[in-house]
This record gives structure tokens, sequence and C-alpha cells, in this order.
């Protein structure tokens, strides 16, 4: 497993398994130390087990480092994501504020336009949920229904609408607000 994959699993209480992964690797280091000088003291044990004790309190330290080390950085990883979201949140906060009178305007053209093409509740929801982008699997989910039936709601929409499917339904209602802005 490199650093990369090392991942703090999510805890309610705030408590990650890997700091008390690490307290253990240090306790174990801690015992491993003290058992070498009381060995070492006692001046009958061999040098190979002094030497391996001494590899296994080394390599636990080591451990401990690297785990510490490596949620020091995941820490710092998270907060930086979280200042990255919060801008975005504050980009997207503003946005809105900004095009609120042309989304509500925006919104009651989409309304419109589906009163004239008569479509049925379920096929305005399903059409206003393909405009979003979401994919007919993950509206069957929303809505609770088989994805053959989404399938079939929106190709009612698209029938109705005498489009070809979900890039002209967007298109139909994007074409008009992404024109490029030529200046005379």
């Amino acid at each position: 497993m490199t650093h990369e994959n090392f991942r703090p699993a999510p805890t309610h209480d705030g408590w990650q398994p890997q700091a008390g992964f690490a307290a253990i690797l240090l306790g174990i280091t801690a015992l491993l130390a003290w058992d070498l000088a009381t060995d070492r003291a006692l001046r009958n044990v061999s040098t190979a087990h002094l030497v391996v004790e001494g590899l296994a309190a080394l390599g636990a330290l080591g451990a401990a480092t690297w785990v510490l080390s490596t949620l020091r950085r995941h820490r710092q990883e998270v907060q930086r994501l979280r200042g990255d979201l919060a801008v975005s949140k504050a980009e997207a906060d503003r946005w809105r504020g900004e095009a609120s009178e042309l989304l509500q305007g925006l919104s009651h053209a989409i309304d419109h336009q589906f009163d004239r093409w008569d479509l049925s509740p379920a096929e305005r929801e399903v059409a206003l949920l393909l405009l979003k982008g979401l994919s007919t699997r993950d509206i069957a989910d929303l809505r609770e229904t088989r994805e053959a039936t989404v399938r079939q709601q929106a190709q009612g929409v698209y029938r109705k609408a005498q489009l070809e499917g979900r890039a002209e339904l967007a298109a139909f209602f994007l074409e008009d607000l992404l024109a490029p802005n030529v200046q005379p």
C-alpha cells in the first residue's frame, strides 16, 4: 500500500484508527527498547537476540513515523480541499445571486415549453432531470422506478418535442443562451 492510498477511515467521534495504530507502534517501540536495555544489563543474552529486538524496535519506530507523517499530510490535504470547497461554494453562491433573475426566467421558459409540448408530470420531471445531466439509471434511482420506465418517458419527451434525443433537448434550451458574444 502506498502513502497515496493510505486514507483514514471516517469515524463519527473524530478518532482515526491510524493515530491509534501509530500509538500502538510507539508503545511496541518503547517496550522493545525497555526489553533491550534489561537484556543488555543481564549480559547473558545472545548478540543475535539483541540485534533482532533492535531491528524490531527500529521497524516499529519507522512504521509509526510513516503512519504519523502520512496522517499529517492527509490532514493538510483535507484542509486544502476544505479551502477549495469553500472558494467553490462562494463562487457558486455569487453566480447564483447574479443569475437568479435570469434563472427564474429560464425556469419559467422551460416550464412554458413543456406546456406547449403537452408533457405529462412524469415526462416533465424526466425532461428536467435529463437537462440537469442525470443518467437514466440515476433518474430511475431518484424517482424509485425502473430504468426502462425512465427510457420510455424520455422517448415520450423526445417524440412530443420532435427531437432526436438528449443532446437536442439540451440544445433546444441552451442554444440561444450560449451564443457567442460578438461585438460590432
